[in-house]
């Protein structure tokens, strides 16, 4: 019977494992989001889980052993003596949540320079102005300075998805 497995790699050997899978013949899954990194030769694709492959296998047909000595991985994850697995449905959430992360990473516009006005969209702190600090490695986060009693202001640091520009045009006038 076909099941998802997890699969641990050595740090930083995910592709690598991934290209070994894949010569074997065994289908695999490898979920990573792209980014855009501050240094322009960093990579732009990091896993979404470090460490860590899926596997779809017949474990009876194939046997555990294979999967022990692939270059670049650890073995399979376990707890205690039952092999970790994971249902169809629970693999298809994870693609469908990469996915939706990496289309919205290609479809963004929004490019925010230093003390931009942002509206908060999401979090406890949703419906509030914000004014852009700064973007956080990788562009995954960013960091706004929220005006609270007296005149003081808070850094908090939020998905880059969770803000969005504040329309400075007022129609009407």
């Amino acid at each position: 019977m076909l099941d998802w497995y997890i699969l641990n790699s050595k740090p930083n050997k995910e592709e690598f494992a991934l290209q070994q899978l894949n010569l074997r013949e065994i289908n695999a899954y490898y979920p990573c989001v792209k980014v855009k990194p501050i240094n322009p030769r960093s990579r732009k694709i990091k896993p979404y889980f470090p460490g860590y492959l899926f596997i779809h296998a017949n474990l009876a047909l194939i046997g555990t052993s294979i999967l022990k000595w692939i270059p670049g991985t650890i073995g399979l994850v376990s707890f205690g003596n039952e092999l970790a697995s994971m249902p169809d449905d629970l693999l298809q959430s994870i693609r469908n949540h990469v996915d939706q992360i990496n289309k919205a990473q290609g479809n963004t516009n929004k490019e925010f320079i230093s003390g931009d006005k942002v509206q908060i969209q999401s979090g406890p702190f949703a419906g509030y102005q914000a004014i852009f600090d700064s973007y956080t490695p990788g562009h995954e986060r960013v960091q706004v300075l929220l005006q609270m009693l007296q005149e003081r202001q808070i850094k908090l640091e939020l998905a880059w998805t969770a803000v969005e520009p504040v329309n400075t045009h007022q129609s009407g006038n």
